[in-house]
C-alpha cells in the first residue's frame, strides 16, 4: 500500500504533462508560423528586396533544424525545462532585436538565427518527446497527435491575430507582443521537468550509449526514407506559410486574405493532426504517409492549374491544413517504434534537421525564384514533384522495432 501511494505521488502527472505541453508548442509555434505577415510591412518600411526577408527565415528553419539534435541531446541528457527555458530566453531575444534591425545582417542574425534556436529549444519536438516517455506505447500516437494539432492551433490564432495587431499597433509592437508570450514557456515547462529514462514496461533497460544510438539509426535505412521523406514535409509547409500571403497580394486580393488562409491551414491541420494521431496508432505509418503526400501534390495541383479566386484560396488552404502537420504523429511514431523512446528528442531531432534543410530551400527558393522570374509558377511545379518523391520513399520504410529492440523484449 505504501509503496504504491509513494508510486502514485512521485510519477508523472499525464494530464498536466499534456496540458502544459500543449500550451507550450502554442506559444512556440504560433509566432513563428505568423512570420510571413512580416513579410511586406518589414520590406517596405526598410526598403529591402523580398530575397533579403525570405533569406532571414530560411535561415531560421534551418537554424531551427541544426539546433533540434542539438537540443535534443540537452533535453535527453539535462531535461526538458533547462532546454526550454534557455529557448524562451533566445525565442524572447531574437523578436526583440527583430524590431530594431536595420540592416539585412541584423535581421538575419535576430529573425535567423536567434529566433531559430530560440524554436529549437522550445518547440514541439521537445513537447513530444516528453510526451513519449510520460504516457504509454500505445497512447503515443494520439499524444503525438494532441501536441501537433495544439501547435496547430497556434497557427490559426496567432495568423488573425498577429494580422490585427500589425493593422492596429504596427508591427514592431507585434513583435513586442509575440516576444511577451515567448517569455511565459519556463513557467509551464515546469510540469515537463526531467529527462528521458526507461520508462515502466519498457524493454529491459540497455546500456546503450547515445553515440551507439545514432550509429544504429544512421546504419537503418528506414531511418533514413524517413528524414528524406521528413525534408519534403519542411518544403511544403515553410514555403507556403512564407510566401503563400504576399503570393495571395500579388493577385490583387486583400492582406487579410493571406491571413486568414494561414489561420486556416492551421484550423484544419487541428483536425488533422488528431486524425492523424488516431489513424498512425491502428494502420501502417509509412502507407499512411505516402497518401498524405501525393496528396498535398495532388492538392497543389488543382490550386494552380483552376483560377485563383478567394474560394479556392481558402478551399486550398483547407485541404492542406488537414495535411500540413498530419505528417508529424506518424513520423514521430515511427522513430519510437523503431527505436524506442530512450533517445527519441536526439533521434527525432536529426529527421527534424532534414525537415528544416527543406524549409530553407523552400523559403529561400521561393524568393530567389520570384526576383529571378517575377512568378512563384516554378516552386509551385517543384512543390508538386517533391510530393511524389516523398509517396515513393515512405512506402517501403518498415514499422517495426531495430533488431536490439527485439532482442531485450525477448529477455
Amino acid at each position: 500500500m505504501t509503496v504504491a501511494t509513494t508510486t502514485a505521488r512521485t510519477g508523472p502527472n499525464v494530464p498536466l504533462v499534456i496540458a502544459c505541453g500543449c500550451l507550450i508548442a502554442l506559444i512556440s509555434f504560433g509566432p513563428r508560423s505568423a512570420m510571413g505577415l512580416f513579410f511586406q510591412p518589414m520590406t517596405e518600411a526598410r526598403d529591402w528586396s523580398r530575397e533579403i526577408f525570405a533569406l532571414a527565415i530560411a535561415i531560421q528553419n534551418l537554424v531551427w533544424g541544426l539546433g533540434q539534435p542539438v537540443a535534443g541531446m540537452m533535453s535527453d541528457r539535462f531535461g526538458t525545462w533547462k532546454t526550454m527555458t534557455l529557448g524562451a530566453v533566445l525565442y524572447f531575444s531574437g523578436l526583440i532585436l527583430m524590431i530594431d534591425a536595420q540592416s539585412a545582417v541584423a535581421l538575419h542574425v535576430s529573425a535567423g538565427v536567434l529566433v531559430g534556436l530560440g524554436i529549437a529549444f522550445s518547440s514541439f519536438s521537445l513537447v513530444l518527446a516528453a510526451f513519449g516517455r510520460t504516457v504509454t506505447p500505445d497512447q503515443r500516437s494520439l499524444a503525438f497527435g494532441i501536441g501537433t494539432a495544439s501547435g496547430s492551433l497556434g497557427q490559426f490564432l496567432f495568423a488573425p491575430l498577429g494580422g490585427a495587431l500589425i493593422a492596429n499597433i504596427g508591427w514592431q509592437d507585434t513583435l513586442l507582443v509575440f516576444a511577451g508570450l515567448s517569455a511565459v514557456i519556463p513557467l509551464l515547462a515546469i510540469a515537463l521537468r526531467g529527462r528521458a529514462e526507461f520508462p515502466a514496461g519498457s524493454a529491459a533497460a540497455s546500456n546503450q550509449s547515445l553515440r551507439s544510438a545514432m550509429a544504429e539509426a544512421f546504419g537503418t535505412r528506414g531511418f533514413i526514407l524517413l528524414s528524406l521523406g521528413f525534408f519534403v514535409c519542411g518544403f511544403h509547409v515553410a514555403f507556403i506559410t512564407v510566401h503563400l500571403p504576399p503570393y495571395i497580394a500579388d493577385l490583387g486580393f486583400d492582406p487579410s486574405l493571406g491571413a486568414w488562409a494561414i489561420a486556416l491551414i492551421g484550423l484544419f491541420n487541428v483536425a488533422g493532426a488528431l486524425a492523424s494521431g488516431y489513424i498512425g496508432g491502428r494502420y501502417s505509418k509509412p502507407i499512411f504517409l505516402s497518401l498524405i503526400y501525393i496528396g498535398r501534390s495532388i492538392a497543389i495541383f488543382t490550386f494552380i492549374m483552376l483560377p485563383v479566386t478567394p474560394v479556392s484560396i481558402l478551399v486550398f488552404a483547407s485541404v492542406m491544413g488537414l495535411l500540413w502537420l498530419s505528417t508529424i504523429p506518424p513520423t514521430s511514431g515511427l522513430v519510437a517504434v523503431m527505436f524506442g523512446p530512450r533517445y527519441m528528442a536526439t533521434l527525432f531531432g536529426f529527421v527534424f534537421l532534414s525537415h528544416q534543410i527543406g524549409s530553407f530551400l523552400g523559403i529561400w527558393l521561393g524568393g530567389k525564384l520570384f526576383d529571378e522570374t517575377g512568378s512563384y509558377d516554378l516552386i509551385w511545379w517543384v512543390g508538386i514533384a517533391l510530393g511524389i518523391f516523398a509517396a515513393i520513399v515512405h512506402w517501403p520504410i518498415e514499422e517495426k522495432p531495430v533488431p536490439r529492440l527485439a532482442q531485450e523484449a525477448a529477455e
